[in-house]
Formats: C-alpha cells, structure tokens, sequence
C-alpha cells in the first residue's frame, strides 16, 4: 500500500481483519464472536464485515473452505459487543456444500433479536478451471497516487466512521463530485481497495470489499445512511496480491430502493467478485 510501503504488511490470518471476524466455536454449529467496533459507521456495524463473520462461522461448518455465493439478508442493524452465530448445513456434495447462519445479538430487556440471516454455498476456489470467457472489462481508474482517500478530505466527527482508519480506499476523482457539494447524478463509486494494515485480500476480505465504499447514492445527491436490506456475493476466483479495484453503480432509484452492482478486479486484471444489494435510500 503506497503510505506504508516500509512497513511490513499483515499477513492473512495474522491481521486486524482476520483477529476482528474470527469466531469462537462453543460447540458444533455455535460460535461466539465480540462484534469490534472499529467497523463500525456511525455506530452500526458495517455490512460486508458481518458477512464475513458469517462467512467464517460457515467455512467451520462446511467441508468445503471458500464462499461461492452468499446471500445476506440484514433484519436488524447489529451493535458492537457480543454476538452468537448460529450455522446449519443443508446439504453437501462433492464440488459444492451448502449451509445457513444467522447472527443474534441480545436487546436491553434481554430477549434475542436476529440480526442477519444467510444462505450460502461453498467450494474450493483452487479447484476451478482457468479456462475465462468474458466481456467484462476492468473499471478504469487512475493510478492510486491520484486518486483521494478520506484523509485527503476534511475531519470526520469522531466516532462516525471508524471503519475507514481500517481501510485502504482511493476513490477516482470522477466520483467524488458528492464531497465538493457536486455530486455526477450517475450513481457511480470507484476505488483502489485495500486493508489499511496491507494485508492481501481472500476470499473472505472480498465480501467485505464489495460494501466498503461510500454509497453510489451519494453521488446521486442523497446524503446520509443508506442501510442495506439484502446483499449478494458471487466469489469467482481466489485474488492476486495487491491492492484490488472497485467499481459499483446504481441504475435505478424507486420507491426510496435503489440497487448496488458491484465488481471487484485484483491486480492480474481477473474479475474476482460480484455482488448486488438491494438498500434503502433515506429520501427527504
């Protein structure tokens, strides 16, 4: 990452990411986990890092070690603190094992509330054919170096964003018209993406990266939270070193939803990650 090339960058499985989602099993099909707050924006745990608790509780689970697809569907916005993740397996086979999770957290008065519930089937990313027949091109942004960060803008009101001093994020200048009060009216996000720490993605990182920029509403002139109701992940291929690139669009706002397509390229030019959300757009 270009801040911290002299320092030596995280290892996967020995980094903040991999230390924040790692969960506890109490036994077979129950984990434990403490919700961090440092993915948290103003005070609700980010999405993408619940999927990737969720997801894995599910690689525990399930004979089979990567996300393939994973649909998430969000009931209640989770909190920082303790968590219990419960996983079920639906059925297994020989290249693809399917299972269920869901994450509860406890109310003031005690009683447990569903927070996220999620259907997913897994399979062995290095398994795969290399044969790629595709019209998808990789989203062009400039180099990082001019590309702007959230440190590049001014001070966030403590406590509102915590998730961004994780994060490795260079939004293309062409979408950042919403920070200078212009905001395109395409409904338009791209970035360079990384873990701050510099740890190289996985599968598990790349459902964090597809709900990590700002919302594409905001280049639709909608400012404030848009929380997302139901998310998927497509996994297509186990990504390269280096820092990975984003790009999301919208093409439709109505009835206060809009949808999220989003596509994540690694640094050999190989789409890795897929996902649409369908979130809710606080209009005025």
């Amino acid at each position: 990452m270009p801040e911290a090339a002299s320092v030596p960058a995280a290892l996967i499985g020995d980094s903040e990411f991999d230390r924040d989602t790692a969960v506890t099993r109490r036994e077979p099909g129950i984990y434990d986990i403490d919700l961090s707050a440092g993915w948290t924006i103003i005070n609700a745990v980010n999405g993408g890092y619940l999927l990737a608790v969720l997801g894995r509780a599910l690689a525990d689970t399930l004979p089979h070690p990567d996300p393939f697809t994973i649909s998430a569907h969000y009931l209640t916005a989770s909190q920082p603190g303790p968590a219990v993740v419960r996983t079920e397996t639906v059925r297994t086979g020989r290249t693809l094992s399917t299972g269920q999770a869901s994450l509860f957290q406890y109310d003031e008065a005690g009683a447990e509330v569903e927070r996220i519930r999620v259907l997913a089937s897994y399979g062995d990313l290095d398994s795969l054919p290399d044969d790629v027949r595709t019209t998808a091109t990789p989203p062009a942004i400039p180099p990082m170096d001019q590309c702007f960060g959230p440190e590049d803008g001014p001070a966030p009101v403590e406590g509102s964003s915590a998730i961004t001093d994780r994060l490795m994020l260079k939004l293309d200048p062409a979408t950042l018209g919403w920070a200078l009060g212009a905001p395109s009216g395409k409904g338009e996000m791209r970035s360079w993406f990384g873990l701050a720490d510099g740890r190289d993605a996985d599968p598990l990182s790349l459902l964090l990266a597809v709900d990590a920029l700002p919302p594409t509403a905001f280049e639709l002139g909608i400012a404030g939270w848009v929380p997302t109701v139901e998310l998927t992940v497509h996994v297509r291929h186990r990504p390269a070193p280096g820092p990975l690139r984003v790009a999301i669009t919208t093409r439709n706002l109505a009835g206060g939803f809009l949808e999220e397509d989003a596509e994540v390229w690694d640094s050999a030019d190989r789409l890795v990650a897929q996902s649409r959300q369908l979130a809710r757009a606080r209009l005025a």
